[in-house]
């Protein structure tokens, strides 16, 4: 294979849009056959006649212009309706999934062993990822080995893990699972498979309605008018036939989809770990457990495509599974796989001491091993991809988000994940350096704050004023699952007390703006103050000033010498194809950006990622990369509802 990641995932990409296409192809035969149906019982039955002159009555015509004008609007409207339903039940993104399918979320201060590391393994991969971290479920009743991300964004994604992964999988395992499940994330599909879920459920509507129809008129009896009662008993068996055709063919359809994405997925994991043993030995453990992926739960078969392992039984045909066959799944990572699995114990016993000094020491190894970057480094088993061609992060950003989290004080780190610390952390984040300005903001603090915030507040600014810069965005990040447990009048204050912090000295300070943007930017959607920003643009041609405000203030805050700042936005607008002027520094004013910012949100997800991309290029044009820099390109991916990987410092 010649291509190189990205063509393979536009590959994957565009053939996930042809299986969409036929999914409508097959909304459209449904409809074709609910009417030949429909028909068939119109011409035995002589239910509708078609207008003709007075006398002229014959046999009823198998084509009636009006009987399809009817069955046509009525097969889309409940397609459409049952789709909307459950779309609805999903709007509130990866937790609706998780709920419907009996999982509990992992409490942050979790004393279970495994729980722990399974946070900590998160909590690393979002911090890598340049995304919020996300929430945490264990499906408890699921004794299988497997996982699942679910959301329609990066803000609102959740990961799910069934108790067999904590039980079997070692750190190293679960981790490449996790990385699988984050590469879900990063690539945008979960927002299709949603979708799917919903369009699923419109057509599996159809089956459900001739079933009640077929009960409902067993049950009244007696022989309606022109035979109403066998003409009820035939719609309503071919209505349950024509629905289990239409599940057959969305699963078949979705199947395909998710292989092509599950391939990409395993792909990306050992990118992002560069540790090929971890993801092929969790699906070697699959294939040894006698549950093997399994998931019980009656909600597994509509979300079957989300996991990382196959869900449901595909009957015994392996072309109907949502999953690519296990074997062929492990020896695209590990060429020397000879077909035989593992005998699987449970991880019973393990000393949490020594796992987390063997863990360590495999770190470091790896780090030293590892190095920056590996030129020309090939990824194992997948047939000769650059790692450099590879648009997620590796792990150089793992080792880089582990060092911060080792870095944190753990006071900090445990007042991060619960609610009042949450937001005592923040607040303390936003506080001055000079003493006027920190009186000033203790007083909002005392003033408007619950006393437990403001109390840890106090308790933890000295703490949180140790860290180093580059720590400061992504403890923002660990408090985000923490401040969404909040009541919406709680968050309501939340939110005015962050302000007046913001304004207390009368002047916005680009941290202050960055962390008020990113953190607002994820919340403000979870409680209902802001909807998504709908897409209005699919091309750049109206963009022109919007960009050069973003990529110019990118720009001048990694470099003060105005050449090195014109070399770096030319960069950056030539990969857009664009070639505006820069503006000046007085032009790139905080408002400028963020104005800039509101307008770019509104273009299309391939468009957003491009900018991202754009912004990158910008800010390492130097070959440096500033604590400014990181900061405002975390912002631009907030407000953009995209990821960006955590940049390590030079020689870091």
């Amino acid at each position: 294979m010649s291509t190189g990641f990205f063509e393979q995932q536009d590959v994957a990409k565009r053939r996930t849009g042809l299986l969409v296409f036929l999914f409508c192809v097959a909304v459209v035969a449904i409809v074709l056959a609910v009417y030949t149906v429909v028909a068939l019982v119109n011409v035995s039955f002589g239910l509708m006649q078609p207008d003709v002159p007075h006398g002229q009555a014959g046999p009823v015509p198998f084509w009636n212009p009006q009987l399809f004008g009817v069955v046509t609007l009525a097969t889309v409207a409940v397609i459409a309706l049952g789709s909307l339903y459950k779309i609805s039940e999903l709007s509130a993104g990866g937790e609706a999934v998780a709920l419907m399918l009996g999982g509990r979320r992992v409490h942050p201060l979790t004393k279970d062993f495994a729980e722990r590391q399974l946070l900590n393994v998160v909590e690393e991969m979002a911090l890598a990822s340049g995304v919020p971290v996300p929430p945490v479920y264990v499906l408890d009743a699921e004794d299988g080995i497997n996982a699942f991300a679910a959301g329609h964004r990066p803000g609102d994604a959740v990961i799910g893990v069934s108790r067999g992964s904590l039980d079997y999988l070692d750190r190293d395992e679960l981790q490449g699972v996790m990385a699988h499940e984050f590469s879900h994330i990063l690539n945008g599909d979960m927002r299709l498979d949603l979708r799917l879920v919903g369009v699923l459920h419109g057509i599996l509507i159809l089956a459900v309605i001739g079933y009640y129809i077929l009960r409902s008129g067993v049950h009244s009896g007696g022989s309606g008018k022109k035979g109403g009662a066998g003409a009820i008993l035939l719609v309503a068996l071919g209505l349950m036939i024509i629905g289990g055709v239409g599940l057959f063919f969305g699963r078949l359809i979705k199947s395909a989809v998710s292989r092509q994405r599950e391939y990409l997925a395993d792909a990306s994991a050992v990118q992002f770990t560069r540790y090929p043993a971890g993801i092929a030995g969790a699906l070697k453990k699959i294939g040894g457990l006698s549950r093997g992926s399994r998931i019980n739960d009656a909600h597994a078969g509509e979300v079957s495509h989300m996991f990382f392992g196959e869900a449901v039984s595909a009957l015994g045909l392996s072309w109907l599974g949502t999953h690519p066959p296990l074997a062929d799944r492990i020896r695209r990572i590990d060429p020397s796989f000879d077909g035989r699995f593992p005998k699987v114990k449970a991880r019973v016993g393990r000393e949490p001491a020594k796992e987390k000094v063997e863990q360590a020491g495999k770190r470091h190894a790896l780090g030293q091993t590892m190095g920056r970057a590996i030129p020309g480094a090939v990824l194992p088993g997948a047939a000769g991809i650059p790692l450099a061609a590879l648009a997620i992060p590796g792990l150089e950003q793992i080792l880089y988000a582990a060092a911060i989290l080792e870095s944190m004080p753990q006071p900090v780190t445990h007042a991060v994940r619960e609610p009042y610390g949450a937001r005592a952390v923040v607040y303390c984040l936003l506080l001055g350096n000079d003493e006027p300005t920190r009186n000033k903001q203790l007083g909002v603090l005392r003033e408007r704050a619950e006393p437990q915030s403001y109390e840890e507040t106090v308790r933890l600014t000295a703490l949180v004023r140790q860290l180093a810069a580059d720590a400061r965005i992504p403890l923002a990040d660990m408090a985000i699952p923490a401040l969404k447990e909040l009541a919406p009048s709680q968050y309501d204050r939340f939110c005015e007390i962050v302000e007046a912090l913001v304004r207390a000295d009368n002047r916005i300070e680009l941290f202050e703006y960055a962390l008020q943007k990113m953190l607002l930017s994820t919340l403000d959607v979870h409680f209902g103050r802001r909807k998504p920003t709908r897409t209005q643009f699919y091309a750049l041609g109206q963009l022109g000033g919007p960009l050069s405000i973003v990529l110019g203030t990118l720009a001048h805050a990694g470099n003060k010498d105005p050449e090195l700042a014109g070399t770096a936005y030319r960069n950056a607008m030539q990969f857009l194809d664009r070639s505006e002027p820069i503006p000046s520094r007085s032009e790139c004013s905080l408002r400028a950006f963020d104005d800039a910012l509101t307008q770019l949100a509104a273009t299309s997800l391939k468009l957003k990622q491009r900018i991202l991309d754009a912004c990158q290029l910008c800010i390492v044009a130097d070959e440096k990369v500033t604590t400014r820099e990181r900061e405002l390109v975390r912002v631009v991916a907030a407000v953009l509802e995209c990821a960006v990987p955590l940049t390590p410092p030079a020689g870091g």
